[in-house]
């Protein structure tokens, strides 16, 4: 296929020191010359500004007088890019050479694929990969409860997850979104929802796009590393300020996205997770009750946003409810598609 597509890699950092050197150095080894990397700092004090400095030739970096938050740093450094994808990076990634070559590739099969992930793996915090390789993610994917998880967290990768399969959405942590459905989804100008600050903002990108009639590809012979700190489980390892946006962007997402029928459908699932969570607020974690309130003064503007996405909504309820299951749901991409991947991906490895 012919690769003429330009690709904007953009990264936020924040106190992100222990990472980003190998990160930065694993997308400047890419063999796909048409990219540019675009880096916004939001006011790091661990020394990461300083590593920063040493790739000032290499990329484009801007620094931010203050911690404008995940979501809001990648829609500045998206309004910067100039590619026809832009592929969001978190710096505790390290990505084997042919990543974007891959990714690019699958993403130019389809006009409606708006969205491209890989197989991302687990490694350290020193950036050691395990001699067992145990998966990250290879796409994300919602339960009745409303619940996102990346399938097939944790799992030993055996040699499983090598078909191209259309899943729910893409982890931020390394996703190639198409230009055109950036701009397609984007609500009020902005494409991830700086209300949600950090956390699940990807998950609602994924929703709103599917919404909308976008794809999301997940593509095998793509690969790379992550350093994951958020995981089921791990809740009372998290600074309170991460918790707290958590339940406040869970609310966040669905008072945006969801339908009445598809709330109809789960609602037993959907009440039975939200007692949880305002049980746990109200006992354990006095920190996130926070959000409640921030949710309660933002409720104007977060209607009028749910109000121009279901405004633009292009599938059924059907199609929507067919995504959430307990299960990890995926769907088969055409053989042609697959046949015409295989060949010339496989070759790259």
């Amino acid at each position: 296929m012919p690769h003429n597509d330009f690709v904007s890699v953009t990264i936020v950092t924040y106190n992100s020191g222990r990472f980003i050197r190998r990160c930065l150095e694993s997308v400047l080894a890419q063999k796909y010359p048409r990219q540019e990397i675009i880096v916004i700092d939001n006011a790091s004090t661990d020394g990461t500004i300083d590593i920063l400095e040493q790739f000032d030739d290499r990329c484009h970096i801007y620094y931010n007088e203050e911690n404008r938050g995940f979501a809001a740093a990648q829609n500045q450094a998206i309004s910067l890019a100039n590619g026809d994808w832009v592929l969001t990076l978190n710096p505790d990634v390290l990505l084997l050479p042919n990543f974007i070559h891959v990714l690019v590739d699958a993403g130019q099969a389809d006009s409606r694929i708006g969205a491209v992930c890989g197989k991302l793996l687990t490694m350290t915090a020193h950036f050691e990969i395990p001699a067992e390789p145990v998966v990250d993610s290879t796409g994300i994917y919602f339960n009745p409860m409303l619940r996102h998880l990346d399938r097939g967290s944790q799992e030993v990768d055996n040699g499983h997850y090598l078909q191209y399969e259309y899943v729910f959405g893409a982890t931020a942590a390394a996703a190639l979104y198409r230009r055109t459905m950036i701009e397609d989804v984007s609500i009020n100008g902005e494409f991830f929802d700086s209300d949600f600050f950090v956390y699940r903002e990807d998950a609602d990108v994924a929703w709103r796009s599917q919404l909308m009639g976008w794809k999301c590809l997940y593509v095998p012979y793509a690969r790379g590393y992550h350093v994951r700190k958020v995981l089921p489980g791990n809740r009372r390892a998290l600074p309170p300020e991460i918790n707290m946006h958590s339940v406040k962007n869970r609310f966040l997402m669905r008072i945006k996205n969801i339908s009445p029928d598809l709330y109809w459908r789960n609602w037993f699932s959907i009440t039975a997770r939200d007692l949880t969570v305002v049980v746990w607020c109200l006992l354990w974690e006095h920190t996130s009750l926070k959000a409640f309130w921030v949710l309660a003064r933002n409720w104007s503007g977060v209607w009028e946003k749910r109000r121009l996405i279901q405004a633009r909504r292009r599938v059924d309820d059907d199609y929507m409810a067919s995504w959430f299951h307990y299960a990890p749901v995926s769907k088969q991409a055409p053989k042609k598609m697959a046949r015409l991947l295989s060949g010339s991906e496989i070759a790259k490895t």
